[in-house]
């Protein structure tokens, strides 16, 4: 299709249903990792994405129950793996947020380079250098990311790009770190906002999402 031929004057009736956001179902979603407990999500956005990140969850160990088409109940209680598998995180970029979850209540994680849809390149160094200030060391092979760390300490991080990806990745690892972290020159968009409420609601204490300096 090359072009869409809007022609307009008539009144507009009936009722849309909004989905949540996909941006920010996939950082919330491991986010529940860091619980270690039950986490109830709703009014999930019934797409590919979700579901692989659902499948993750169930692969390294959660137990899942699907309460309604939008509706899930995660428990993290007995995940046993740190590991996700390299076919499912191939399928989307977001994987990457698995990293910062499971280095936050572990100490380690490993996931294979960001696969899904063809938008350019999206390195993820800055990621990396959000981990690093914290304590962890990370590594690549055969094209596996690993990150590790005995001990997690808040830190400073400056990003020298805004990156929503990596201010949400920095955001998982750190709450769980000994001390305060800030986090400087962060993406503001609301799914950070999202995430932010939802690790609140936890048992986090992250202040400032929505502005260019995160505080946790």
């Amino acid at each position: 299709m090359e072009k869409y031929v809007i022609r307009g004057g008539k009144p507009l009736v009936g009722d849309v249903n909004i989905g949540g956001a996909k941006n920010a179902a996939v950082a919330i979603l491991p986010a529940t990792i860091l619980a270690g407990g039950k986490c109830l999500i709703e009014n999930l956005p019934c797409i590919s994405d979700v579901m692989a990140s659902l499948q993750i969850l169930s692969e390294l160990g959660a137990n899942i129950r699907m309460v309604s088409r939008s509706t899930y109940e995660i428990d993290t209680t007995h995940i046993d793996s740190t590991e996700v598998s390299n076919e499912l995180s191939r399928q989307m970029r977001a994987s990457y947020y698995f990293l910062g979850a499971l280095l936050g209540r572990f100490g380690s994680g490993q996931v294979a380079m960001p696969g899904g849809c063809n938008l350019g390149p999206r390195p993820i160094d800055q990621h990396l250098k959000a981990f690093t200030a914290l304590g962890a060391q990370d590594s690549v092979e055969y094209g596996q990311i690993h990150v590790r760390a005995e001990h997690l300490s808040g830190g400073h991080v400056f990003f020298d790009t805004v990156s929503v990806g990596a201010t949400m990745n920095a955001m998982l690892a750190a709450v769980l770190a000994e001390g305060t972290t800030v986090l400087e020159n962060v993406a503001r968009e609301p799914h950070i906002v999202d995430l932010a409420n939802f690790l609140n609601m936890m048992g986090a204490d992250v202040h400032g999402a929505g502005t260019d300096v995160i505080k946790i």
